[in-house]
């Protein structure tokens, strides 16, 4: 499948767009420089411990306090902390970690308060951004993500991703990793070192490396509430995370971040570098149309090419997704029929939209309902199928008696929200326009300043129809005889010793009216 990664500079940041096919897939924004990233690292301190929760809260530096739960403390969290403070204190003269005496696991089923009191410092890395009302979520088991592998300190194991199926493979990793893994560190492989020659792996550990002296060195300064290791900027993430082998382009419209992105990919024994090409364009997404795709899978309702559509709500509890048919199916000779054909051409969209739109938590799919069995394990199937290109944790349950799906999403994020509506240009978003009966002073106004201040005696007025009718009111004008009666613009004329012509036209708001000189060129008003 054909891929493209659009990244897009604008004024207020970088925008970033996956395309499989020329279909929008993926859509990322980086407004530069900011903090509770996924993956961002921080001293915090232990505001108060919920034992009825299990979990504590940890003040981070964001306005609301961080979460933790125990079941993400980690099994090494004792050794981390004990690491931490010797760290903090100077007792820990270097970052090799091959000779630090561990600590015993903590209990799975263990209470928080038994690991954590009030007032402790934590190292902490952010595992979900803050969402809502809601502050950062936060494990205490620190690693450090890369493009290929995933550092893991105190420990000594190497584990594959579970999307690794092939034996062979698999069992060549494992032997590679444990061959350069240094020790006092574990390793997990991620999907996308499967192919990849030793050098790659090596040069990707390497860098890893340097990150955990840079946070032993930023720990070792450490203020509470700061962060100490930063995840990479969105560009570079999303470079890492979401760029795939079968990525055919990468376009950029800015020479300095189409260098950046190159050194990048460079850095990281990527084969893309030479598919990176500059584009002249103020706005890569205008130009091919992205901005239109956005604007078109963002609301609330999401037209298909089938004729059939979607209505996504979000509610506190979950977001629901309703299926309409929009009329009979060519082919379909029953009503059960033409329900399994439309549920199974929206499928592929609601996957694709739920990876765009990032949405996550409970979602509630309203398929059209379907009698027989084997239609709904059908459906199952191919939602799942459909599914398997999503990288985010994902369970799906098979259709209830009702006919609605439940699936779960893991949400790492806010969910994606997008502007797909314009302000009105009468109201600016109020819903209240001004007082009609003020436009024509605004009008005479507007005449009064061109033709006495700036010496205009002959100019146009562009206006809708209505007002246009509202002007001209009054006038009696006879083709042989010349004779004009009385209206608001011939009493302009007469006062103001101009020519005022009128031109009228139904896309201009009610109460929108434009000066022209007598060249055509519209005048400020």
């Amino acid at each position: 499948m054909k891929s493209e990664l659009i990244i897009n500079a604008t004024s207020k940041g970088v925008e970033l767009a996956v395309l499989e096919e020329g279909k929008l897939v993926e859509l990322h924004r980086d407004p530069g420089e900011t903090s509770y990233r996924v993956g961002d690292i921080y001293l915090g301190r232990v505001r108060k411990v919920m034992p009825n929760l299990n979990a504590g809260f940890i003040d981070v530096g964001y306005e609301r306090d961080a979460f933790l739960h125990h079941s993400d403390l980690g099994a090494q969290y004792k050794t981390l902390q004990k690491w931490t403070k010797l760290v903090i204190s100077g007792k820990q003269p270097v970052s090799k970690i091959d000779k630090f005496k561990l600590e015993a696991d903590i209990e799975k089923k263990g209470k928080m308060q038994d690991y954590v009191s009030s007032s402790q410092l934590v190292l902490v890395q952010v595992a979900k951004e803050p969402i809502g009302s809601k502050g950062p979520r936060l494990t205490a088991d620190v690693t450090l993500p890369g493009r290929f592998l995933v550092l893991v300190p105190f420990s000594d194991k190497v584990n594959l991703s579970s999307k690794l199926r092939n034996d062979k493979e698999k069992k060549r990793l494992k032997s590679l990793i444990n061959s350069i893994r240094p020790p006092g560190f574990g390793i997990i492989v991620r999907t996308v070192a499967e192919g990849k020659k030793s050098a790659d792996l090596h040069s990707d550990l390497s860098d890893l490396m340097k990150r955990w002296d840079e946070l032993y060195n930023g720990l070792k300064r450490a203020k509470q509430g700061k962060r100490i290791l930063g995840e990479l900027n969105k560009t570079s993430t999303v470079l890492r995370d979401v760029l795939r082998p079968e990525c055919e382009l990468i376009r950029v419209n800015n020479e300095k971040l189409a260098d950046e992105v190159k050194t990048y990919l460079g850095s990281i024994g990527s084969d893309k570098v030479e598919m990176v090409k500059f584009t002249k364009d103020k706005d890569l997404f205008n130009t091919l149309s992205i901005h239109r795709q956005i604007k078109a899978t963002f609301g609330t309702k999401v037209n298909l090419q089938n004729g059939a559509y979607l209505i996504i709500e979000q509610t506190e509890a979950m977001f629901v997704i309703d299926v309409n048919s929009g009329g009979r199916k060519k082919g379909a000779t029953s009503q059960e029929e033409n329900a399994l054909i439309t549920n199974l051409e929206c499928v592929d969209e609601i996957a694709r939209l739920l990876r765009l739109r990032d949405i996550g938590g409970i979602i509630a799919i309203d398929f059209i309902d379907m009698a027989k069995r084997e239609n709904n394990k059908k459906l199952t199937d191919v939602m799942r199928a459909a599914m398997k290109k999503d990288k985010a944790k994902h369970n799906i349950a098979p259709p209830s008696k009702f006919g609605v799906m439940e699936l779960t999403r893991q949400r790492v994020r806010d969910v994606a929200e997008v502007k797909t509506k314009d302000k009105c240009p009468s109201c600016n978003g109020t819903g209240n326009i001004q007082a009609a009966i003020l436009v024509t002073d605004q009008i005479e106004s507007s005449i009064k300043y061109l033709s006495k201040g700036e010496g205009h005696k002959k100019m146009s007025l562009l206006l809708h129809p209505i007002l246009e009718a509202y002007l001209i009111k009054g006038e009696i004008h006879s083709m042989l005889k010349g004779i004009w009666g009385n209206s608001l613009r011939t009493n302009w004329e007469k006062k103001y010793g101009i020519e005022i012509a009128i031109e009228s036209n139904s896309s201009v708001e009610i109460l929108e009216f434009h000066v022209f000189d007598s060249n055509g060129k519209e005048l400020s008003n």
